[in-house]
């Protein structure tokens, strides 16, 4: 299926490593141009060479910035103001209870995860809306509608960026601007396999023995990257036109309630 999106340009931030990486790979072989935001530029080098090499005929630039404040995410605005496509993805959220994360860890999370998604939406939408044109895609997470109180400050910060999306994305289709988002469960990205294999290793004495942690999962396996990264090209494309203020769960069928 032709998607539509060769030429455009494409902003994912967190682009370099797990989802982000997945969805500017998947980006570029669709025909766009991928500017790949992440904090550390060498893991941005590397990730820029590997999808070069893949993809020579589009243009990709790694821009390494810290987007866990105002001023950073508006001179990101201020560098890139012509793209069509703004994924949302940097931040990661560690588990804890309430007791356990404490108000400096706490908004050192949001900081990045939910304020960065806020104050970089704010500034691209504002260009967005003055040519009436643009998609804006949120990489949230299903503990956001799940709402476990043992990861409370990723939880609650999903949640928020849920209303967010929903809010923002239902006012947006007036100036031409769609907002959606995308709910991940577990994703087998690196960091995740690691995990799993040192779980594996703990329990079983093998970490090659980590598939058996997952086989209680839907589809007895974790979600590949490349489902998520598909949907969010699907979501990015104008056969998604009408999609707007909506966040799709990827959780196979309600991960978290068996």
């Amino acid at each position: 299926m032709d998607l539509g999106l060769q030429g455009k340009t494409v902003l994912v931030t967190g682009g370099s490593k797990g989802i982000g990486y997945a969805i500017a790979e998947l980006m570029a072989a669709e025909g766009c141009n991928v500017i790949m935001v992440a904090r550390n530029a060498a893991d941005l080098d590397k990730a820029k060479a590997q999808i070069s090499a893949q993809y020579p005929a589009v243009k990709i630039i790694a821009h390494p910035a810290d987007l866990s404040t105002a001023e950073a995410t508006n001179a990101l605005a201020a560098a890139f103001p012509d793209i069509d496509v703004l994924v949302n993805n940097a931040g990661a959220i560690r588990a804890g209870t309430l007791e356990e994360v404490d108000d400096a860890l706490w908004r050192s999370y949001w900081d990045l995860k939910v304020f960065g998604y806020i104050n970089l939406t704010r500034s691209f939408y504002t260009l967005m809306k003055a040519r009436r044109r643009g998609v804006i895609i949120n990489i949230i997470g299903i503990a956001g509608e799940r709402l476990p109180s043992g990861y409370i400050a990723g939880a609650t910060g999903n949640a928020s960026l849920i209303a967010f999306t929903k809010s923002m994305g239902g006012a947006s289709p007036a100036h031409g601007v769609r907002i959606v988002g995308v709910n991940p469960g577990p994703v087998l990205t690196e960091k995740l396999l690691m995990t799993l294999k040192r779980n594996a290793k703990d329990k079983y004495g093998d970490p090659e023995r980590w598939p058996d942690l997952v086989k209680g999962m839907p589809f007895g396996r974790s979600i590949k990257p490349i489902e998520i990264s598909a949907t969010v090209a699907l979501l990015a494309s104008d056969l998604s036109g009408y999609t707007s203020g909506e966040v799709i769960n990827i959780d196979g069928g309600g991960l978290f309630n068996r």
